[in-house]
């Protein structure tokens, strides 16, 4: 059964890649042969990962450094205090990868309630349904129709420090099922986590050739938490902790117009595959005494939570250099008139050897009263790629309590 779970964490990970070769850690199954070039990281629950709103997917999935919105809290929870609503609420849809399947789907539901003016609580859930998969065994022989799915949920805490800083934590449970309800095997079943986020957020308003401008920089740690297993507690997998920094300039020419420059960098936090000793077939030579696959570059991945966070910098294969491309870069434009109307724009780049994930973003906004709508559409680099015209579609609604007051008067 773990043979069929990372098969799924292949499929919806690095979807994007083409073929490549998967050992994972804490499991002695080998999915077949290595290619010591393309080695992505590969983690359980990778749809955490997964842009959920409109506009930040519109700006090359930039979110870090942005000016806050309702969907702060997945990019940068410590935004969520300098909201200018008291409170409201927003619904994402994303049907995912339509090039391929027409029954996969994420929904994300984000709210937030501003209890003064330095404080804000938020509230989110995600919801990943994998669509209708068929199942097999380890032979090949089928285990029926299954609909996987995944979720999480989510509360945070954000504080303004001062009136440029702020700060956030997430709380999260993770739920996982990719086995469905299927039987015969006792050792398969849905896996759960709990993570926490960490966030901060700086802003300053400056001026720049006697225009109004506004500069802002911000981190972000996401899933910090426990390892996953669908099944044995000897066979545990990290979950997708990442970290995300970046900046964001907003210039204004005149009352009615601004554009805002965006760009982020991730890294994830987790174990660099290493490479394995293959002999003259191909395939993993096993360390009889650990019944594990001898690695010849790299460290071995099965290490504690704390020590993949902090060795993930420096246990690359190839060294810094295989450090650097395990970075993805995120670039984003938005243009705003009169808050009204706004036009995005924006490129992921992602390293050949790491996913090879290169895409250009678009999308829109519309902005009246309490009410605003957007959308974002993917254009990928390369023909038939499965991100491929993925569309966003996101609705928010945001009020003010003297709103209330009006309205009861």
């Amino acid at each position: 059964m773990k043979l069929f779970i990372i098969n799924l964490f292949t499929i919806f990970t690095f979807f994007s890649l083409g073929p490549f070769h998967l050992f994972s850690q804490g499991s002695s199954s080998i999915l077949s042969g290595q290619d010591t070039a393309r080695r992505p990281i590969i983690t359980a629950v990778p749809f955490l990962l997964i842009s959920p709103d409109s506009r930040s997917s519109a700006m090359g999935e930039t979110g870090v450094a942005t000016s806050p919105d309702i969907n702060s809290a997945h990019w940068n929870n410590a935004k969520l205090s300098f909201l200018e609503k008291d409170y409201g609420f927003s619904v994402s849809y994303v049907p995912w990868l339509g090039n391929i399947v027409d029954d996969m789907s994420i929904s994300y539901l984000s709210g937030f309630y501003k209890l003064d003016d330095i404080q804000s609580f938020g509230l989110n859930l995600k919801y990943f349904d994998l669509g209708e998969i068929q199942l097999t065994d380890n032979q090949g022989l089928s285990l029926g129709i299954e609909n996987p799915k995944e979720l999480s949920t989510s509360i945070t805490y954000s504080r303004r420090l001062t009136e440029n800083i702020g700060i956030g934590s997430s709380f999260r449970y993770i739920w996982s099922n990719l086995s469905g309800s299927i039987s015969g095997y006792s050792d398969a079943k849905s896996g759960s986590s709990f993570s926490v986020d960490i966030g901060f957020y700086y802003k300053n308003d400056i001026t720049i050739n006697g225009k109004d401008a506004t500069i802002s920089f911000g981190s972000h740690i996401s899933n910090i938490g426990g390892k996953i297993t669908y099944g044995s507690v000897s066979n545990l997998d990290f979950i997708p902790i990442n970290f995300r920094v970046g900046s964001s300039l907003k210039t204004y020419f005149d009352q009615y117009n601004s554009l805002t420059f965006a760009l982020d960098f991730n890294k994830l936090l987790v174990p660099s595959p290493p490479i394995y000793v293959i002999d003259e077939q191909g395939d993993y030579v096993i360390d009889p005494i650990t019944n594990k696959p001898k690695i010849l570059k790299g460290k071995d991945p099965t290490r504690s939570v704390l020590s993949g966070i902090f060795s993930s910098f420096s246990d690359a294969p190839n060294g810094f250099r295989e450090e650097l491309n395990e970075i993805t870069i995120s670039s984003g434009l938005e243009y705003l008139y009169k808050d009204l109307l706004a036009l995005r724009v924006g490129y992921f780049h992602e390293n050949n050897d790491k996913g090879a994930r290169k895409f250009i973003t678009m999308g829109a906004g519309l902005l009246y009263n309490n009410f605003s709508v957007d959308f974002s559409y993917i254009s990928t680099i390369e023909q038939n790629h499965p991100l491929a015209e993925t569309m966003r579609f996101s609705v928010a609604f945001l009020f003010n309590k003297s709103d209330e007051e009006i309205s009861d008067n």
